[in-house]
């Protein structure tokens, strides 16, 4: 025998609404008692809402990020009556028929262990995993079997927790086994896509005033992916600096000065790039990669530089190679044509492949300092920003000094604070007084 329910929000207390932030049932599902069919959260604590008995999944009233109060319908069912149990205080159940008795009699004398399968109780929830969902619900099965701030700490760390295998009583899912997850999963590499990050809700935005669409440039889509694996699978610091480049831009426009037939230009950037050269030979960690299962670092004894270029599809980042070997006005002269070829989209596989380090800068267009984001498999990117004349206190006064922001982000499994600290340190005084790249 069944019969149809509708499964409200209960009484909430003191709070007024609370979150849908997880659906963990699909029409068509079959559910024990007890199986949790939905969690709801306010900014305190989490819940889950129960089957009050065994049955079917109808209908589902409610979609994630709904807002729901107490006697708010959310879930339709058709619940089993026969598979609850009835307790001591219910009344008996209709005894049946003579001619049923004695078959029922005869049965059990016969075979006691077919007799007492047939009566046991369904499985408790403890051993019984979600039915499959239908693969036009667009829902996931998610295990019963993790507490509502187990599931929101997973929800929080991107953690798929249906991929997570719990320690606790029953299989149940622990805050260390997420923790254990996630750690596997950056041990071995493991891509944005492993991370259970749910997706923005589709917005009809026409409704609050006109709107247009426009694809994305095929630049944009394709960086957009890579920035995002890398953003979710490195955990990334940015230490910041301010570099005293009075001296290096006097030597920039004497270089101009000189030789104003020489071919290129020579601007700020292929000195930062004979700089960060001269560094990254004294902290080599910065021009390394890890290998796939993280446990061993890749030292490149070649310094490949990429330089993000703007261009109207998008920024690339094509790669000057053996920065360490070349001289200022080559580097000018290279990094020139690159750009080009990178604006009238005329870059090569080659011109894009083999960087150790890349420098993003922004000093044409302006900001005091941004967080870039590491280039994977490199470990390290450095963000230039635009240089401004600041008062600088000097043997006792205020003298106006021209400083360069730098913003380094790096990849925290293989560079610590300290040494992060010390490469900007060592690349400051290197862009303060180029001289000390030849030492």
């Amino acid at each position: 025998m069944s019969t149809e329910q509708i499964i409200k929000i209960p009484d909430l207390g003191d709070v007024d609404t609370v979150d849908v932030v997880e659906i963990l049932v699909a029409p068509d599902q079959s559910v024990e008692e007890g199986a949790p069919l939905l969690t709801i959260e306010n900014q305190k604590t989490a819940m889950e809402l129960p089957a009050p008995a065994a049955g079917i999944i109808k209908r589902i009233l409610v979609s994630l990020g709904d807002k729901v109060s107490a006697g708010t319908e959310v879930v339709v069912m058709e619940a089993d009556t026969a598979a609850q149990p009835q307790s001591a205080e219910t009344s008996e159940p209709p005894k049946p028929a003579p001619e049923q008795q004695q078959s029922e009699k005869t049965s059990a004398s016969e075979k006691p262990a077919a007799s007492t399968a047939t009566t046991k109780p369904a499985a408790t929830t403890a051993n019984v995993k979600p039915a499959p969902v239908p693969a036009h619900t667009g829902q996931k099965p998610v295990s019963a079997f993790a507490s509502p701030s187990v599931r929101r700490f997973a929800r929080e760390l991107g953690a798929d927790i249906t991929a997570i295998s719990g320690t606790g009583n029953k299989g149940r899912i622990l805050k260390s086994d997420v923790q254990e997850w996630i750690k596997s999963r950056l041990n071995s590499g493991g891509s944005g896509s492993a991370f259970a990050i749910s997706t923005m809700p589709d917005i009809d935005f026409s409704k609050f005033g006109e709107i247009e669409h426009q694809d994305l440039s095929r630049i944009q889509k394709l960086s957009g992916k890579h920035l995002h694996r890398c953003w979710v699978t490195i955990p990334h610091v940015t230490q910041q600096d301010l570099t005293d480049i009075t001296e290096l831009e006097a030597f920039r426009k004497s270089l101009n000065a000189e030789q104003r037939d020489a071919g290129a230009k020579v601007t700020l950037l292929p000195l930062v790039m004979k700089a960060v050269a001269a560094t990254l030979q004294a902290y080599p960690a910065f021009n390394a990669s890890l290998t796939q299962n993280g446990e061993q670092l890749i030292l490149k004894h070649y310094i490949n530089i990429g330089v993000a270029v703007d261009t109207p599809e998008g920024l690339v980042v094509p790669v000057v190679r053996d920065v360490d070997k070349k001289g200022i006005r080559q580097l000018a002269q290279e990094l020139a044509e690159v750009s080009q070829r990178a604006r009238d989209r005329k870059l090569t596989p080659n011109d894009m492949e083999g960087g150790s380090f890349t420098i993003s800068s922004l000093g044409g267009i302006g900001g005091t300092a941004f967080t870039p984001i590491v280039n994977a498999p490199e470990v390290a990117i450095l963000g230039v920003s635009r240089s401004s004349m600041q008062p600088v206190y000097f043997n006792g006064e205020f003298v106006p000094r021209l400083m360069l922001p730098l913003s380094l982000s790096y990849d925290h499994r293989v560079i610590d604070g300290a040494n992060g600290a010390r490469f900007i340190v060592h690349l400051s005084r290197a862009l303060s007084d180029l001289r000390r790249v030849l030492l």
